[in-house]
């Protein structure tokens, strides 16, 4: 199993993923896709649909190098043709790690997981102060 296949598999298992069509659709209307994946057998209707799924939005699109079987067999499915993740750091170490990476789709989701790791960091320190806030 390659690289970007393993980061697969861990987003489904912490949640991370949405897998098939119907489900891909309603995260990317929601916006809270970070990155959607289409295999690299998928049909061109299905790409198409991906397409039309992020269109008007910052959701990056790409091919995966890797077939519908070897997809699926990473998440526990016969196949998989398309894929999105939602947590963005995890999505650029998916995108990264897929062979040749896509440099407009790791652009984008450097920024994004900047500004999540940001979001993160103030969570915490919003936490931290609501904590010392309590103990006067």
């Amino acid at each position: 199993m390659n690289k970007a296949l393993s980061y697969l598999s861990i987003a489904r298992k912490a949640g991370r993923a949405e897998l098939g069509e119907e489900p891909v659709a309603a995260v990317t209307r929601e916006g809270k896709s970070a990155l959607v994946l289409v295999a690299s057998d998928a049909s061109d209707h299905t790409w198409r649909r991906a397409q039309s799924f992020i269109a008007h939005s910052a959701q990056p699109c790409i091919r995966l190098h890797a077939t519908k079987a070897e997809m699926g067999a990473a998440v526990g499915r016969g196949e998989l043709a398309i894929a999105a993740i939602t947590d963005a750091p995890l999505a650029l170490a998916l995108a990264m790690a897929d062979d040749p990476p896509n440099p407009a789709a790791v652009a984008a989701l450097e920024s994004k997981a900047a500004r999540s790791r940001q979001r993160a960091r103030e969570a915490k320190a919003h936490e931290r102060n609501k904590r010392a806030g309590k103990k006067k």
